[in-house]
């Protein structure tokens, strides 16, 4: 006896079967909604590999090609991974990992004959949604990520119920459904899971492309002040400081090749500087983004406790793995702190480093200060009196300099950005015997008043100078101000809004309208939201999380975390389950609590199944009472007869609406159940 194509199919294991159209429709769907975001940091050809393998497996599933042979997946892969290697030089790390995923997400495709294929995929594709947060954790990726899960679970749910065949609507209402059933395990897992710090570290070169770096030509800075990007964010538990006493460290630079400055060995050395506390204090967190660099901004002198930080010989703070995602952390600085009141030899020989020959002109006049003044602090006041005297100008444009480049910013161009004025005071005072170096950092922040934090941007990279003296350690003065004291009393947007450089390379920054009321407005509400999300979200960690449930309940550990914490998830999937199966009902079996609604129905009109009486008896009796509905009563019992004994794919949706139309066939008045049967 030979079975049909149906039969055939059907015969099959689940896993095993053909993918039906809404699934395959919806995987479609899905790919371009998982893919999308990725554009933004893979190459364009990816685009291209989508069209080839999506348009091949349309074609299959219209039977006009066929699936492609061993040899044709294999020269697909491996041109794929030459495309992957010469894209990004490298199959392994961050940038190639994640091309090589998306493109093995996107080769899948091609192959997908059975529904065990269709998991695979559809998982593989869950697994690539959460590796776009390594390239954009904000707010609206998290929304955007929801449109890609929700296909995916569409494309799930698509395969199992072959009822929702022709109902894409009702197939994304269900993965709605399933998506809102899972926010409350999620809420509580947020909430309560304790938070744990990453195993590994992957360098991101997408976020580490902007910033400070290790080293300084002059104009490096000044092309950082035509950016708009964010590096990071701070919000004091207190009085926030005056603007002018904004200098946010990163790290120093006492090296000097006669055109950069970067930091030598011994900077570079962990350690514990001495330094003796003095003064008020001030407390406040930081949140910084993806630098792809170790060190920390903070104030002077600064410490963190909840990290994993070392504080090194120049007094920057280090991380010991470098921050390739948003971090939170809070400090405590101490701004009039003396910081190292004896100075070491070694530490000394560094801070006094110039290059052999060069700039003659600036080592001239650094001696003779030195013969003119026999105190340090009277030489630093004689230059910042030169710059304050002179005809010096604050550009972002400044002309270029000879070989001597300190001579020609002295005493030629005398026009350039803060580090020309940082680097050529510390070569003068070196010059003149004076232990100097080079601070790189930001300077200032612009002012939330809604939320009372400062957003600190690209534009605000500043370069300050800081020399040390007997009896009071390192001292901080920045010639900046001499000659353009609005850049600190006022801030960068400020200073540089009518520079032609400002935000050159930021061209659609909404800081360019900042003087627009309404767009301004705009600008700083979604900035409150972008923080709020950074601080309560992404920020979200070990000792927020306990002190936040400790304000909730009291005291509390992590061992009464822990037990909450099963205790809520125990209750919570207890109540789940009730709702999903529902005991209080009599028939968890969807077929035969329709049919059991089927015979009520029936008997309300004066028909009663006998015990042990068949499916088909029942109906063809029920016809026989009411023959008008005769075709709506047969029409549900064979249908009940194909899903429950035929191999039919279970329908219920199918046999709801059927015993609908039984219910709109049937007269308004039933007749009375005692009378119902006269057999």
């Amino acid at each position: 006896m030979s079975l049909t194509a149906a039969q055939r199919i059907a015969a099959r294991p689940i896993a095993a079967r053909p993918i039906p159209r809404i699934a395959l429709t919806w995987l479609l769907v899905a790919q371009v909604l998982v893919i999308l975001p990725h554009l933004l940091h893979l190459p364009l050809w990816i685009i291209g590999l989508w069209l080839l393998c999506a348009g091949w497996r349309i074609q299959v599933f219209r039977m006009r090609a066929r699936y492609p042979s061993r040899l044709e997946r294999a020269a697909l892969m491996l041109g794929t991974a030459a495309a992957v290697f010469f894209s990004r030089g490298s199959l392994v790390g961050l940038d190639g990992g994640v091309l090589l995923l998306v493109a093995a997400f996107i080769l899948k495709l091609v192959e997908l004959r059975s529904r065990r294929d269709a998991l695979l995929l559809i998982f593989l594709g869950f697994f690539v949604v959460v590796t776009g947060y390594l390239f954009d954790d904000g707010p609206l990726a998290a929304l955007y990520s929801l449109l890609p899960v929700t296909a995916l679970l569409a494309a799930l749910i698509g395969m199992q119920h072959s009822g929702m065949a022709e109902r894409p609507a009702a197939t994304l209402k269900l993965a709605g459904a399933m998506m809102l059933q899972a926010v409350p395990l999620m809420l509580l897992l947020f909430l309560f899971f304790p938070r744990f710090g990453p195993l590994w570290s992957l360098p991101n070169p997408q976020k580490a492309s902007t910033g400070l770096s290790d080293s300084m030509a002059p104009a490096d800075i000044a092309e950082l002040s035509r950016s708009s990007e964010l590096a990071f964010r701070a919000s004091f538990d207190g009085a926030m400081p005056e603007q002018r006493e904004l200098y946010w460290r990163a790290l120093t630079l006492d090296y000097f090749d006669g055109r950069r400055w970067s930091q030598s060995w011994g900077a570079q050395q962990s350690g514990r500087p001495e330094w003796l506390r003095r003064g008020e204090s001030f407390a406040y967190s930081i949140i910084m983004q993806p630098s792809g660099r170790n060190w920390l901004f903070a104030l002077d002198v600064g410490q963190i406790s909840e990290l994993p930080v070392e504080q090194m010989n120049d007094f920057r703070l280090e991380s010991r793995r470098p921050v390739t995602q948003s971090l939170l952390y809070r400090v405590q600085s101490w701004p009039q702190a003396m910081r190292e009141p004896a100075l070491s030899e070694g530490a000394r020989r560094r801070a006094l480093q110039l290059p052999e020959q060069g700039d003659p002109l600036s080592r001239k006049w650094g001696e003779q200060l030195r013969r003119e003044h026999d105190d340090p602090a009277k030489v630093v006041a004689a230059l910042l009196q030169h710059f304050n005297r002179e005809p010096y100008g604050y550009t972002l444009k400044p002309p270029p300099l000879g070989q001597s480049s300190v001579d020609g910013f002295l005493f030629n161009t005398r026009q350039g950005f803060c580090a020309h004025y940082a680097g050529a005071m510390v070569f003068v005072l070196r010059a003149a015997g004076i232990p100097a170096r080079v601070v790189a950092g930001y300077q200032g922040g612009e002012l939330n008043a809604e939320e009372n934090y400062l957003s600190v941007r690209q534009l605000d990279a500043h370069a300050w100078v800081e020399y040390w003296s007997v009896g009071n350690g390192w001292i901080s003065v920045d010639p900046t101000f001499q000659v353009a004291p609005e850049r600190i009393n006022a801030g960068a947007q400020e200073a540089f809004a009518a520079d032609e450089g400002f935000l050159e390379n930021s061209p659609f920054s909404p800081l360019r309208y900042r003087d627009v009321g309404w767009i301004n407005h705009l600008r700083l509400a979604w900035d409150d939201i972008n923080y709020s999300w950074q601080r309560w979200v992404l920020g979200y960690r070990g000792e927020q999380q306990l002190g936040l449930l400790q304000r909730w309940f009291g005291t509390l550990d992590w061992g009464r975390l822990a037990l909450a914490l099963v205790g809520g998830g125990g209750l919570l999937l207890g109540l789940l389950a009730l709702w999903l199966f529902k005991p209080w009902q009599r028939e968890r079996d969807p077929q035969q609590r329709l049919l059991r609604r089927y015979e009520a129905l029936l008997l309300r009109h004066g028909v009663r199944r006998d015990k042990g009486e068949g499916v088909r008896a029942f109906a063809e009796r029920a016809a026989q009472r009411l023959p008008q509905q005769a075709q709506a009563i047969d029409a549900f019992a064979r249908a009940f007869e194909a899903q429950r004994y035929a191999g039919q794919p279970a329908s219920p949706e199918q046999l709801r609406e059927l015993l609908r139309r039984l219910r709109r066939a049937l007269p308004w008045r039933a007749r009375p159940t005692a009378v119902a049967d006269d057999r």
